[in-house]
């Protein structure tokens, strides 16, 4: 059985929203042998100007019978009065549909049609304090790669995508399907971990800032006492400068810094392995593992033992 994949795009849509599950698609339908059409679709078709400028060529959204429809993200969804055609369009469709599925800002989409009213769901986690405001009927989980609440899927920021595309190829062909598409692609088949991972340093101001080198420093010696006076030394500053300065750069206390990088390595650990908890709170710097249990209920709102669970699961 082929299925058909409708992809839904909108003036300035981040193209590896689009294209990445595009290529996981077309990879699974190689190897399984024409499992899988695809179909780019855009309001009244054409040229798709992406927010890099390079364009794709769309069909003008139809009745045609689609199995999935995967809307993009991108810039453009930040002027929601421009989209009321595909929402609209999304509203109508989605019913006929057996499953829909938004990559990153994506979400918004699918929000404004009301296809996720009472569902968990996720979103890039820089748009995550935003969509939270305006949709509150959403369950939003923000530290999620991708969610599926029934035949509703949607994911994170971007390279999300192909984490998505590959969850839903696997829920149509199985795992071996998935597993070789991954590998074609170089990519994990499940990647470990959450948002978290990726936006903590960036969330900080700390990848090209005037504190990148610290930040490096700190990573490498979770284990050890980081006391304000140690970095301050570190950073060749009195501790009362360095407080002021780090906070102003980063728009975290140093200490609240520390504890970030912490859960971040923290959380990969536990996550992709299986070591006792006291020793991945150890070796992240935590020293006490109910130290930890109380650092993820804040940042996740889960302790280790549960977001071990649901990776395994």
């Amino acid at each position: 059985m082929t299925r058909k994949i409708g992809v839904v795009l909108f003036p300035d849509f981040q193209i590896l929203d689009a294209t990445g599950p595009i290529a996981a698609f077309e990879i699974a339908g190689r190897i399984s042998r024409g499992a899988y059409s695809l179909e780019v679709l855009a309001a009244g078709g054409g040229a798709v100007a992406s927010s890099s400028g390079v364009r794709l060529l769309a069909q003008p959204l139809d009745e045609a019978a689609y199995d999935t429809i995967v809307v993009a993200g991108g810039n453009g969804t930040r002027d929601l009065v421009n989209l009321v055609a595909p929402v609209a369009w999304l509203k109508h469709r989605a019913p006929g549909v057996r499953r829909t599925a938004s990559v990153c800002s994506g979400a918004y989409l699918l929000a404004e049609a009301g296809l996720l009213d009472g569902k968990r769901a996720t979103t890039h986690w820089s748009r995550s304090d935003d969509f939270a405001r305006r949709y509150p009927r959403t369950r939003l989980e923000p530290d999620r790669i991708f969610v599926r609440h029934g035949e509703v899927w949607t994911s994170a920021g971007i390279t999300a995508g192909i984490d998505l595309a590959l969850a839903l190829i696997e829920d149509d062909l199985g795992g071996a399907v998935a597993r070789q598409t991954a590998q074609q692609l170089v990519v994990h088949q499940r990647r470990p971990g959450g948002q978290s991972q990726f936006s903590a340093l960036l969330d900080m101001g700390g990848v090209h800032g005037r504190f990148a080198g610290l930040m490096d420093w700190m990573r490498e010696r979770l284990s050890e006492p980081l006391g304000v006076e140690r970095l301050a030394d570190q950073a060749a500053m009195s501790p009362r400068h360095f407080a002021r300065a780090f906070t102003a750069e980063t728009g975290v206390t140093p200490a609240k810094a520390v504890e970030r990088l912490r859960l971040e390595a923290a959380r990969v650990r536990v996550e992709a392995g299986h070591e006792p908890i006291d020793r991945v709170a150890e070796a992240a710097g935590f020293r006490d593992p109910e130290r930890m249990r109380r650092a993820f209920l804040r940042a996740f709102g889960q302790p280790p033992q549960a977001l071990r669970r649901a990776a395994r699961a």
